[in-house]
C-alpha cells in the first residue's frame, strides 16, 4: 500500500514530501499507524550521507510510537488498538548467539529500520517519518505510559534505551557515581535514568548557562568541563561516566576523572574520529573506555516499562513534517531542549 512519507533523495537535499510503499501483513506482523517519530541526530548523519552506505530515497526515523492498525494471523500479543512502539531493529538472523541472548542490537545480520536491505520496495528499509509501518511482532514494543505523554515517548525508543542499556550493564543503582557528558538528546535522558536508578550523577557541560537546566533534569552536581577547577575536584572519583557527545572533544579529560576499575562508555557517534587517548590514563588505574550501542528487544521493553513505572519521558518540542529540515539545522545548533518529535498526522499534508 502506497503512504505518506518525508525523505530526501541525495545527500545534498532537503527532506520532502514522497509516498512509500509498505507491505500488507504477515502472519507474524504487525502493522502500526505511526502518531508520532522522533527525529535523532542519527537521522540527520544518515540521510545527508555523512555516515557510508546510505541508499536513497532515504526515509529517516527510528523512534516510533503509535496504535495497532492490524496484525496477522499468528500474531497474539498484540491486537488493534494497542500503543506499541519501534525503536532502532526491525529484524535479526534470530539465531546467533546474541539473538538468543536478547541482544540482537550486536547481532551481524540485525537489520535497522531504516536504510538496511529488505526484501520490501525498495530494497531497503524505510523508517518512521511516514504515516505507517509493518514489522515482525518481535521487535514491536508495548508501550504503557498514558495516550497523552505518546509524543514524548517515542524518543526513549532510541535516546532512552541507547543511555539505559550501558547504565544497566554496569550496574548502577545507589552508592554508584555516575557522571553524564552532554546536556542534550541523550545527556538528559542519561540524567533521568541514573537519578532514577538511584546513583549521585554529575552532569558535564560545557555552558554554564546549563546548570539550572541539569539540575532540573535530575543531577546532583553540574560541572563546566571548560573550568579545570571544577573539572579537578572529581578526579578518581567516578564509577562510571556516560559520554554522549556526538563530536570530537578530548577524552582524556574525562579518563582521569574515572577511580580505579572505572569505565567510560561512548554512545555519542561523531561524523569524524575522536583523537586516541592517552593509554597512561587508562593502565595506571586499570581504567576502561568503551563502546555501547542502543539495547536488545527485551532490554529495550524493560527500560520502556521502567520509564512509565517512574514517570519518565524525554522534554520535546512537537514539529510539523514541513518543519524537519529547519529541525535539522537547529539541532546542529543545539537549539532544542532536548529532542524534537515529528507529529505525523501532518504528512497527510
Amino acid at each position: 500500500m502506497l503512504v505518506n512519507a518525508y525523505g530526501a533523495h541525495a545527500g545534498d537535499q532537503p527532506l520532502q514530501p514522497l509516498q512509500i510503499t509498505r507491505r500488507a501483513p504477515g502472519a507474524h506482523d504487525v502493522q502500526i499507524d505511526i502518531a508520532f517519530c522522533g527525529i535523532c541526530h542519527s537521522d540527520l548523519h544518515q540521510v545527508r550521507a555523512e555516515w557510508q552506505g546510505t541508499q536513497f530515497p532515504c526515509v529517516p526515523g527510528h523512534e516510533i510510537v503509535g496504535r495497532v492498525a492490524a496484525v496477522g494471523v499468528h500474531v497474539h500479543g498484540f491486537r488493534p488498538g494497542d500503543l506499541v512502539g519501534i525503536g532502532c531493529i526491525v529484524d535479526s538472523c534470530k539465531h546467533c548467539a546474541d539473538c538468543e541472548d536478547g541482544l540482537e542490537n550486536y547481532c551481524d545480520g540485525m537489520i535497522g529500520t531504516y536504510n538496511f536491505p529488505t526484501p520490501d520496495a525498495p530494497g531497503w528499509t524505510l523508517g518512521g517519518y511516514s504515516q505507517q509501518i509493518v514489522v515482525h511482532e518481535r521487535y514491536v514494543l508495548r508501550i504503557r505510559h498514558p495516550e497523552e505523554q505518546l509524543a514524548a515517548v517515542a524518543p526513549l525508543l532510541c535516546a532512552g534505551i541507547t543511555t539505559y542499556s550501558p547504565l544497566r550493564h554496569w550496574n548502577v543503582g545507589p552508592g554508584k557515581k555516575v557522571g553524564v557528558v552532554g546536556i542534550g538528546g541523550l545527556g538528559h535522558m542519561g540524567i533521568k535514568l541514573a537519578h532514577a536508578l538511584g546513583a549521585h550523577v554529575v552532569a558535564f557541560t560545557t555552558s554554564d548557562a546549563k546548570r539550572e537546566a541539569a539540575l532540573q533534569l535530575g543531577a546532583d552536581e553540574v560541572v563546566v568541563s571548560r573550568n579545570a577547577e571544577e573539572m579537578a575536584a572529581h578526579a578518581k572519583s567516578f564509577d562510571l561516566i556516560l559520554n554522549t557527545v556526538a563530536a570530537p572533544h578530548n577524552l582524556d579529560a574525562f579518563l582521569v576523572l574515572l577511580k580505579r576499575d572505572g569505565t567510560m562508555t561512548l554512545v555519542g557517534a561523531p561524523a569524524t574520529p575522536h583523537d586516541s587517548p592517552n593509554v597512561f590514563n587508562l593502565i595506571m588505574k586499570r581504567r576502561t573506555l568503551s563502546g555501547s550501542m542502543i539495547g536488545g528487544i527485551a532490554e529495550t521493553q524493560e527500560m520502556l516499562d521502567f520509564c512509565a513505572e517512574h514517570g519518565i519521558v524525554a522534554d520535546i518540542e512537537l514539529v510539523r513534517a514541513d518543519q524537519i529540515n529547519d529541525s535539522y539545522e537547529r539541532m546542529l545548533k543545539g537549539d532544542v531542549k532536548y529532542r524534537f518529535v515529528i507529529d505525523n498526522a501532518t504528512l497527510a499534508g
